[in-house]
């Protein structure tokens, strides 16, 4: 049972790999299409297609689903590797390891949100010209956060754009430490669950 659980954790391992690589392909449109591409489509698309279904996977012009995918495939893989080192898994742990998984995209979001509103600090501090096309996407990424953020912390008053970057960055920073914490504590409980 634990030999044919590692066959599986390392097949699941080996599938996340060719779907990185098939995911990472697609950011650059001007590689083209060839037989080894129309291969790899073949393996990957129906998987990741499925994940694309959902709406809630979409934001804005972002498309997350890629991010649910290897997520669920991460969750697999684990769950697998628990059962071959140890032979039996509980329910506290594959709880543990869906939160685990759960805080590995969210911690992902803040990450890369913190990072575009730095960005878009750094673009106006500089004074860069924000209408070319990379600054057009940071801006798209940034106006919604800052938003949200300036209407829970300074209802109706307009904020100016440093300020807003700054307050975004310091709440979604405070946001990622104290979710860090309390995903640390509550994955000790779940994992020390004797069920």
């Amino acid at each position: 049972m634990a030999q044919f659980m590692g066959f599986l954790s390392s097949i699941v391992s080996i599938y996340m790999m060719i779907l990185f690589f098939r995911i990472i392909l697609t950011w650059f449109g001007w590689i083209g299409r060839g037989s080894f591409l129309n291969i790899l489509a073949r393996i990957t698309d129906p998987y990741l297609n499925w994940f694309r279904r959902f709406p809630i996977f979409r934001v804005g012009f972002m498309d997350l689903s890629p991010v649910a995918a290897l997520a669920v495939l991460s969750l697999a893989n684990r769950i697998f590797s628990t059962l071959a080192v140890h032979g039996t898994i509980t329910v506290g742990i594959v709880l543990s390891l869906i939160l685990q998984m759960l805080w590995s995209v969210t911690s992902f979001l803040l990450g890369f949100l913190i990072i575009v509103c730095i960005l878009r600090l750094i673009a106006h501090l500089g004074r860069f010209n924000t209408y070319n096309q990379f600054w057009r996407i940071v801006d798209t990424i940034f106006r919604p956060v800052s938003y949200r953020i300036n209407r829970v912390l300074f209802k109706d008053r307009i904020v100016n754009i440093t300020s807003s970057c700054l307050v975004a960055v310091a709440c979604l920073g405070i946001s990622y430490i104290v979710l860090r914490v309390l995903v640390g504590f509550a994955f000790g409980v779940l994992a020390r669950l004797p069920i």
